[in-house]
């Protein structure tokens, strides 16, 4: 069967672009992400620091997306949005005005694939491959945000590509006893959109093993702007070790997860 997965690839850096121009905002998504155009000429959906859940929902978009990339899944490209005191005055919005004040400084954009469509299993078949290495990916980022009523999937060019990665590691909400939550079953996985065909989830684990290696977690750990991640008092070295350990022991107890997920799909096959 062919492969729908690409070459496991490192982003060399996140780009930093300037916003110029909001051109409207996605009120799907509770935190009021947007559209917006940047100074290199191209369309982001921006993700905003100043939102309800703050710079952790751009941390954890960051995170997710950057191991799916280096596991060889289409994500696309993450920016650093550099947003101005005085962008968004003339913005007539008083709720989105109050959001983009909030959010001078270090945002989070991904480039706006256009022409793109939501995911839909009956119309886009997805390999027991590809589902199992996606369903492999939520479970290790403790992702509740993949289901029907929401995919966080988009095809475009005839291709998958995932997206919104900001519901993943909520341990950091309430961070107490983040070890042990690190060794848990995610019990939200029988709600996955692929569940059903994830029936590699073994043999996905053990090539993910290998290619998830604990270099590559720290480099993009180091990813992480200490802005971000000292934003709640705590200080950023410190807060960039606990989501590193968080994943490394993960990783160590994957088969707790995988042993949760394949017993999930029994119930639904």
């Amino acid at each position: 069967m062919k492969s729908n997965q690409t070459v496991p690839v490192l982003q060399p850096e996140i780009r930093k672009v300037h916003v110029t121009r909001y051109i409207t905002p996605l009120r799907e998504g509770g935190s009021l992400p947007a559209i917006a155009e940047a100074d290199d000429g191209f369309l982001y959906v921006i993700k905003f620091r100043g939102a309800g859940q703050g710079p952790k929902s751009l941390i954890a978009e960051l995170i997710g997306g950057e191991i799916a990339r280096t596991l060889g899944l289409r994500v696309p490209e993450i920016v650093f949005a550099l947003l101005d005191s005085a962008f968004g005055r003339t913005e007539p919005d008083e709720e989105i005005q109050d959001l983009l004040k909030a959010s001078v400084g270090l945002n989070l954009g991904l480039h706006y694939l256009s022409g793109a469509i939501s995911f839909d299993p009956i119309v886009t078949p997805v390999n027991s491959e590809l589902a199992s290495a996606i369903v492999w990916l939520d479970c290790l980022l403790t992702n509740v945000d993949r289901t029907s009523n929401n995919t966080n999937m988009l095809v475009w060019n005839k291709e998958l590509w995932l997206i919104d990665h900001g519901a993943s590691l909520y341990f950091h909400y309430s961070p107490g006893n983040w070890e042990l939550k690190a060794e848990s079953p995610f019990l939200q996985v029988k709600n996955h959109v692929l569940l059903p065909y994830a029936d590699r989830l073994e043999e996905t684990d053990e090539k993910f093993q290998s290619i998830l290696t604990s270099e590559k977690l720290k480099y993009i750990m180091d990813l992480i702007p200490d802005e971000w991640l000292s934003a709640d008092g705590q200080a950023a070295t410190e807060a960039r070790d606990i989501y590193y350990r968080f994943l490394q022991i993960r990783l160590g107890a994957s088969k707790i997860f995988i042993k949760e997920a394949e017993n999930a799909r029994a119930a639904l096959v």
